[in-house]
């Protein structure tokens, strides 16, 4: 466990520098990348191949496997994958062996084409969503034990600029290379081919870091001695020794991390476990339509992809700085409020942008503070989940609460498409933001009632 870091506050800015926090940058852009390959991007590709939008609002659950993934995550924390585990540990195993799968799946939606056969690249994307979404379970963990609750905040700040910085790459980077080897103003699948090669070669990031990093140093022997113990009370009752081991560890790896968590926090876990899964519905929501929009609004590629790489990068890692700096000064829960505001209001300058029309600096400001209170809202919102897990069932826990975060939000939005089809983007962000407000009152209603909260 990293120990460097005493005072966080007295450091200031210099905890950026410190080895664990440059691992998560890393690592974080590892997460980022594939996520709007299978979303938001992928709705542009979709959209351009003349694909429906309400057929892109129902293929946008895709992205469902991020809200599942709670599902295997014993798994993962308590399993080790044959062969990746022997020869790099339980965490770097499931991190290498699950980016080989989003490369190799990101090929195969590379070789696809939507207009001749959109079931294959389909089936493609579910598999990048459920290695994306395995990924992320392990480098949540990995984050968790990797360093003292005192970096927390820092570590979530550095691992949401990576994020960030990769969903810059595969929104504005994706387009930009698209039009580069293929046409900017009309469909051209060879573009988009070339685009999600080198996608899939991107992720070498993530990969070169798993392989050069050391696996975190977390006792785990109480949590083998209960496991052990339950199987040597199973067998002693009648159970045969085979059962026996796999209701044991059943239940050491997928029920006690509920147990754990509501005997920690009672009846106010619901809570608790409410405002996670509400706390992003708006972004989330109107991050599906959000590049049908640009298309339908008549903006080629590179135009998109201009704004972005530029201004969404600044304000992307000044989000995602100022957000870990705020934490630190400030309570989580009053940052999360502001990140919630922020959402509200950028999707009321998306309504705003559909009575002024196709223009320019509309386009750059829209972007600019999207990703600004995304940044800030995000990394708060993992310094929040991060402060709820314990680190005895890190994998588990944080992959439930990362899984309930998505799972209402991702299913609403496949509805996007048919809403926006029924009554137009302008009632659509309308909508979008006012389903936000419930947040706040949440937000207000843990301060109040869930303990050792702020």
């Amino acid at each position: 466990m990293e120990q460097s870091v005493e005072n966080q506050e007295d450091l200031g800015w210099r905890v950026y520098l410190e080895k664990s926090v440059l691992i998560m940058l890393a690592l974080g852009f590892s997460s980022g990348l594939p996520i709007l390959l299978v979303f938001g991007t992928l709705s542009f590709w979709l959209r351009e191949a003349d694909v429906s939008r309400t057929d892109i609002g129902y293929f946008s659950w895709v992205a469902l496997a991020y809200g599942l993934k709670w599902i295997w995550s014993p798994l993962i924390d308590r399993f080790p994958v044959p062969v990746f585990s022997n020869l790099l540990g339980r965490r770097r195993g499931w991190m290498v062996f699950s980016q080989l799968m989003i490369i190799a799946s990101l090929c195969g939606m590379a070789v696809s084409n939507p207009q001749a056969d959109l079931s294959q690249l389909a089936i493609f994307a579910v598999i990048v969503a459920i290695a994306s979404a395995s990924q992320d379970i392990v480098i949540d963990a990995y984050r968790i034990e990797l360093a003292t609750e005192r970096l927390q905040a820092a570590l979530a700040a550095a691992y949401m600029t990576g994020y960030r910085l990769a969903m810059i790459m595969a929104g504005a980077g994706v387009l930009a290379f698209a039009a580069l080897f293929g046409s900017d103003s009309s469909y051209d699948p060879i573009g988009w081919k070339t685009a999600y090669f080198i996608m899939a070669s991107m992720m070498s990031i993530g990969l070169i870091t798993a392989l050069c990093i050391r696996e975190p140093q977390v006792n785990g022997k109480a949590m083998e001695e209960l496991e052990a113990d339950l199987r040597y009370k199973m067998v002693s009752q009648g159970l045969p020794p085979a059962l026996a081991r796999i209701a044991a560890w059943f239940y050491t790896a997928a029920v006690m991390p509920f147990i754990d968590f509501f005997s920690r926090y009672g009846k106010a876990g619901f809570l608790l476990l409410a405002l996670i899964g509400c706390y992003r519905i708006s972004d989330v929501v109107m991050g599906v339509m959000a590049n049908a929009f640009y298309v339908d609004m008549g903006f080629i590629k590179s135009e998109v992809a201009a704004v972005s790489k530029v201004y969404g990068v600044i304000m992307t890692l000044a989000g995602a700085g100022l957000g870990g700096l705020l934490i630190v000064r400030y309570n989580t829960l009053r940052i999360l409020a502001l990140g919630a505001i922020l959402a509200a209001f950028t999707n009321l300058l998306f309504l705003a942008f559909t009575y002024i029309g196709n223009n320019l600096p509309m386009l750059t400001l829209v972007i600019s503070i999207d990703n600004l209170s995304a940044g800030i809202a995000t990394a708060a919102f993992i310094a929040f989940m991060s402060g709820l897990t314990n680190v005895a069932f890190s994998a588990t826990q944080y992959a439930l609460f990362s899984s309930i975060m998505l799972l209402f939000p991702k299913f609403l939005a496949g509805f996007s498409g048919l809403f926006v089809d029924l009554y137009g983007y302008n009632t659509f962000f309308l909508s979008t933001a006012l389903i936000g407000i419930p947040v706040l009152f949440l937000i207000k209603a843990v301060a109040l009632y869930a303990p050792h909260q702020k």
